[in-house]
């Protein structure tokens, strides 16, 4: 029994089979999504990684629970306790093997239509050599040479490719908001359920809207301070309502006649988010209040224990995982999948869905996760405020995040209302 399980894991490992589990009694997975899986794991293993690096609390704790630690270091030539693999310069390192191995799959995949080439072989299979080109990729950053230069042009091309993830993210979310109210919309033709179900929807999502806008009105704005936070929310709150009205007014309803308040829920409950988001990431201000210096336009949360802060820490740090899987898995369900072949072996079935071509575009998806490397690069290393950052002090706040979440409002707000006017700006492209 276990001979076909250890030859199926075999073939995975080292071969262009699909992978699986070796439990029979799990659920058939397709090759497709098991090889998705599989680049996403490689994505969270360097995440972690990063996130410990940028952790003095793991680092103190490995020396004095590691009796070797020291000795370690020093004959791997990695400073005094390891000082050379600790820092925004390592995670630098490692994040510039991560984007250079996606990168390489990026260009090795263009013009990959057919899942039986060798190329595509590749892309799906062979995870241990490609495991170890990963590892290789990730430690040779630290052998570069001219250190400082690579750390100081490494630094831009990661803001740049950050700016781009997120402004990938936003136009798929855009995206996804059309695509669910057309698709619940056109169910209202057959079923008038749909429509009792789109108008739950559009309820919950603006009630969740205005809520989010009373509460930071609430915890995030004070009469003598935060003149920012004020204008901010007041600014997004009717950027908001000025998209909602303009995708339910007469002249976008004739140019499409779907357009509805669904849409606009969505944008408003992310903007929202963002909004609060980049309000928690500010630097807290302090007013004085009887001769004491008190921190005002704060979340009781915010300024919790060191344990309560681990605690958002970690949570964070899977967000922002998630964040990028969002992203991952929009492209993922964009394409059918018409096709499927099971594959029986000794352990999880396999369904070879990509027979007559593949599902979806295997160079865009590593390009995401290319890009994706550079967001988590960034993120970690609190962008422009990198010097002496630590992962515990991500909550802290620092003024680039703020901006950049807040940039990514107004992007979002921005491309929404394209989608609106565009049909009336460019006529001929958008006729049927």
């Amino acid at each position: 029994m276990c001979t076909p399980r250890c030859i199926g894991q075999l073939a995975c490992c080292c071969g262009s089979a699909g992978c699986s589990c070796c439990c029979g009694c799990c659920p058939k997975i397709k090759q497709s999504t098991s090889t998705r899986f599989m680049y996403a794991l490689y994505f969270l293993l360097v995440t972690v990684i990063c996130v410990v690096m940028m952790s003095p609390t793991v680092e103190q704790e490995m020396r004095d629970h590691i009796p070797f630690y020291s000795d370690l270091c020093e004959k791997l030539n990695a400073g005094e306790n390891c000082s050379i693999l600790v820092g925004y310069s390592a995670v630098y390192k490692v994040c510039f093997g991560m984007a250079c191995f996606f990168f390489f799959f990026c260009i090795f995949t263009l013009r990959v239509n057919s899942a039986t080439g060798c190329r595509a072989a590749i892309h799906n299979g062979f995870w241990f050599p490609k495991f170890i080109v990963l590892l290789a990729c990730c430690v040779g950053g630290f052998f570069l040479p001219e250190q400082d230069t690579f750390l100081e042009v490494w630094r831009y091309v990661g803001a740049v490719g950050g700016f781009l993830f997120l402004l990938i993210q936003l136009m798929l979310l855009v995206e996804f908001a059309h695509r669910w109210n057309t698709n619940w919309s056109s169910g209202v033709k057959d079923n008038r359920l749909w429509y009792g179900a789109l108008a739950l929807a559009t309820l919950v999502l603006f009630s969740v809207a205005v809520g989010a806008v009373v509460f930071m009105a609430l915890f995030y704005t004070h009469s003598q301070a935060c003149l920012l936070n004020k204008v901010f929310l007041g600014v997004n709150g009717s950027l908001c309502f000025i998209v909602t009205m303009l995708a339910i007014s007469p002249f976008i309803q004739r140019l499409q006649p779907k357009s509805g308040l669904l849409q606009p829920g969505v944008i408003s409950v992310y903007v929202m988010y963002l909004t609060f988001s980049a309000f928690s990431s500010k630097p807290k201000e302090m007013l004085e209040v009887n001769g004491v210096n008190t921190t005002v336009c704060v979340f009781p949360f915010n300024s919790g224990s060191e344990s309560d802060k681990r605690i958002v820490t970690g949570v964070g740090t899977v967000i922002l995982f998630g964040c990028h899987n969002n992203v991952a898995v929009l492209l993922w369900l964009c394409c059918p999948d018409d096709y499927d072949e099971e594959q029986t072996g000794g352990g999880q079935n396999v369904l070879y869905d990509e027979r007559q071509g593949t599902i979806y575009s295997y160079p865009y998806f590593h390009f995401v996760f290319f890009l994706g490397s550079l967001y988590v690069m960034m993120t970690v290393t609190n962008w422009f405020h990198y010097d002496n950052h630590k992962i515990e002090k991500l909550l802290d706040g620092s003024w680039s995040v703020f901006w950049i979440k807040m940039a990514s409002c107004w992007v979002c707000l921005i491309l929404y209302m394209w989608t609106l006017l565009a049909p009336m700006v460019c006529p001929k492209r958008f006729e049927a």
